[in-house]
């Protein structure tokens, strides 16, 4: 994916050092450059410029892989392959539960409980794989600055009494969540774009948008001329690195 850090490319911590004194800190960034703009800030001749090139573009180029192999990367684990809701009919309709690797959208009419629900998946992702949770942190980006941390402590003590029997098990939990208030299209996309390297160094196991749909209806009006197309080109771009951030990390998202 073209937002991947160039560190993640392969390239030497020098010339990544170089490069970010250029603002050069994606694929991206480095593959729009010319060849003799490239030349310039890394110092290097053509012929090395070039093999730069080919080794960004291959690392940022979506590996190739056949059905068997993403069969058998998903029976790996069983017990990874879905993030369980707790609830047994929802569980039973999802074949198992949210499914890691790939993008759930939950729509409804407003004030059914989405929210709510996101905040209790939010504490299921915490918990140990042992009881059915990721053992892992989570990455909230909050549209409608409708998350609480109260509700958060509420749910986790209700629904989990036995295990969140202590204030220090309680706020490890909440020290797992990462939380962002995004209130702009223009910031969500900023945001999910540069989330690759804190999903490693924070070992994050979901990510969360509330709401997508939240910022689109702020800022689109689909009855103005040009804005359906801009808004579609938001959501196919979010989308886009939503999708790669599951897939490559086997999350659920």
């Amino acid at each position: 994916m073209a937002a991947k850090k160039l560190r993640r490319a392969r390239l030497s911590q020098e010339l990544c050092e170089r490069l970010s004194r250029h603002q050069i800190t994606t694929c991206q960034d480095f593959l729009c450059l010319s060849l003799l703009e490239l030349m310039k800030v890394t110092g290097q001749s053509y012929y090395d410029v070039q093999k730069l090139l080919c080794k960004v573009s291959r690392a940022c180029a979506p590996k190739m892989q056949t059905a068997y192999e993403m069969k058998l990367r998903k029976s790996a684990n069983p017990s990874l392959a879905f993030l369980s809701t707790t609830l047994h009919s929802l569980d039973k309709v999802l074949h198992g539960g949210v499914p890691c690797g790939s993008l759930t959208e939950i729509t409804s009419p407003p004030g059914c409980g989405k929210t709510q629900f996101c905040i209790m998946v939010s504490v299921l992702a915490t918990l140990p794989i042992s009881m059915g949770g990721l053992d892992g942190a989570v990455i909230y980006i909050d549209t409608e600055s409708a998350f609480s941390a109260e509700r958060l402590i509420e749910i986790a003590g209700n629904r989990f009494p036995a295990y969140f029997d202590s204030d220090e098990k309680l706020s490890c939990m909440t020290r797992s969540i990462h939380l962002y208030r995004e209130l702009t299209c223009d910031s969500v996309l900023k945001r999910i774009m540069s989330l690759e390297e804190e999903i490693i160094s924070k070992k994050v196991k979901l990510i969360i948008i509330d709401s997508v749909a939240s910022v689109v209806r702020k800022e689109f009006d689909t009855k103005l001329q040009g804005n359906l197309a801009e808004r579609s080109n938001f959501l196919a771009r979010g989308a886009s690195v939503l999708k790669y951030l599951a897939e490559e990390f086997s999350i659920p998202v």
